[in-house]
């Protein structure tokens, strides 16, 4: 057995009424863990190699704050006390490598793990993940499954209550799992949980953020960062613009955004821009779009499909207003973010 796993949590889950895993909430998942604290769940608990999930009894919980004490892990020793007055299951999830999650456990600590910050987006595998999850109905007492949501919701009503329902949906809201520091969300119905939100970010109440997606530094964020899209620091997305994701008609093509990049409001990419780019307001970019490409005396050079020009700099994109050509240039404008948007996150 290695001296190292890839990651584990001590999670809290919620069941339906087959013993089935709604959701788990790991509020401290650890990534590349070492000896010491691999010791401590070996010698705690049932836990006895590879990718495992554990429901975990206050016996277990009692020698791993014990043993992680000695492995000098205080935050997960402490956590692992806290977790003996839960009334709900206690779940230890371990992944000793990355692999294709295996249950819904192992699906909720990887997106934990992003939104935690401690994984980028496309750096776990995710693979079938989908297939993995109960579709939930997200409600104010917490999450049920559909199948069983008319039956609480009657004896709700029976007892003089209502039940909220929010979504209906395999992913809840990350905010209601991890709020990351320094970000600012208007709408938090609008982020889903395994969405990376970096330090600076504000995602503005029409903007968007999928899961295994996000942004890596300050960035204004007013539109969709689809499914897989990842937009770099400096980089701002105008009111209604779209990224194009594997999910919404991007196919396995990966679409990002550079640094320092400008998408305007209700424009789009199914391109990736690199760094410096801007793209029109209004102007919607497939990889197969036509694109003229302009010379500095706004000459056409060539004319090329437009992912020829993916993953380039310092472009330009607009829509000629005469001939409703979609163009390309140099982009000699800096782009600025406005500083006053992001200074008090």
């Amino acid at each position: 057995m290695s001296n190292t796993i890839f990651a584990f949590g001590l999670g809290i889950g919620t069941q339906n009424k087959e013993g089935n895993w709604l959701e788990v909430f790991y509020s401290a998942p650890c990534l590349h863990v070492e000896k010491g604290t691999l010791d401590a769940l070996l010698e705690s608990t049932n836990y006895e190699g590879g990718n495992s999930t554990l429901v975990l009894e206050e016996g277990d919980l009692n020698r791993l704050h014990m043993n992680l004490l000695k492995a000098g892990n205080i935050e997960q020793a402490e956590l692992a006390s806290r977790l003996k007055a839960s009334t709900k299951p206690i779940i230890l999830c371990v992944l000793a490598t990355d692999e294709a999650p295996s249950n819904p456990a192992e699906v909720y600590l990887k997106l934990q793990l992003i939104s935690h910050r401690l994984v980028q987006p496309h750096n776990t595998v995710l693979d079938g993940m989908f297939g993995l999850l109960i579709n939930t109905a997200w409600t104010s007492e917490g999450p049920i499954d559909v199948k069983e949501l008319a039956d609480r919701q009657l004896s709700a009503r029976m007892e003089g209550r209502t039940i909220e329902v929010f979504s209906v949906d395999k992913f809840p809201k990350m905010l209601n799992f991890i709020v990351p520091t320094g970000i600012r969300v208007g709408d938090a119905a609008r982020i889903r949980l395994g969405a990376h939100l970096a330090e600076g970010t504000t995602v503005m109440h029409e903007g968007f953020v999928n899961f295994n997606a996000g942004t890596l530094g300050s960035s204004m964020v007013e539109g969709r960062i689809s499914a897989g899209v990842v937009v770099g620091d400096g980089s701002d997305l105008g009111g209604g613009c779209s990224t194009m994701g594997t999910l919404s008609g991007g196919g396995n093509i990966v679409i990002g955004v550079g640094e320092k990049c400008l998408i305007g409001a209700n424009a789009g990419i199914g391109i990736g821009l690199g760094d410096r780019c801007i793209v029109e307001s209004g102007l919607y970019i497939t990889a197969g779009s036509k694109v003229a490409v302009l010379d500095e005396n706004n000459q056409v050079v060539s004319t090329v499909k437009a992912r020829e020009l993916s993953g380039q700099s310092d472009l330009l994109f607009r829509r000629n207003s005469e001939t409703g050509a979609i163009e390309c240039k140099t982009n000699k404008t800096a782009i600025a973010l406005n500083e006053a948007l992001h200074a008090h996150n």
